[in-house]
């Protein structure tokens, strides 16, 4: 009796890097494939009652692709707040706050969900601790 059955598709266990090749990345910069907590504050400048705490699932140094409960129109300015860093008991947090645009919609694998795509207009960093005072402010 073999080990696998003969109905599956045949697949590389381990494919060589020298066989394959690197294939460069076309984006300008480059993203990264990161799960980070995302809340979505307001669309239209419009506060969101309560903001739902959604999840990253690519971030780059320019933009940022979630996935959302709500049909967001291309173009809309939005703010988000990303959290870089979580520490425990709130000592050391980075959370990036931003405006964005949206460049994409898509429709996502979830009904009644959307893939979001959007560009940060102004970034800033929030941190819950100071800055030791070894380090000059600027």
């Amino acid at each position: 009796m073999p080990l696998r059955p003969q109905t599956q598709v045949r697949r590389f266990d381990r494919v060589p890097t020298h066989a394959v090749g690197i294939f460069p990345e076309h984006r300008e910069y480059p993203r990264a494939t990161l799960k980070l907590p995302l809340r979505l504050r307001s669309v239209n400048n419009v506060l969101e009652k309560f903001p739902v705490t959604l999840v990253t699932r690519d971030i780059s140094s320019t933009g940022v692709y979630f996935l959302c409960p709500k049909h967001v129109a291309i173009g809309t300015p939005i703010e988000l707040e990303i959290v870089l860093v979580s520490r425990p008991l709130g000592h050391g947090n980075v959370v990036a706050a931003t405006m964005a645009h949206v460049q994409r919609l898509e429709p996502a694998a979830m009904p009644g969900w959307y893939g979001v795509a959007a560009s940060f207009d102004d970034l800033k960093f929030d941190r819950d601790d100071g800055v030791p005072s070894r380090f000059p402010e600027l």
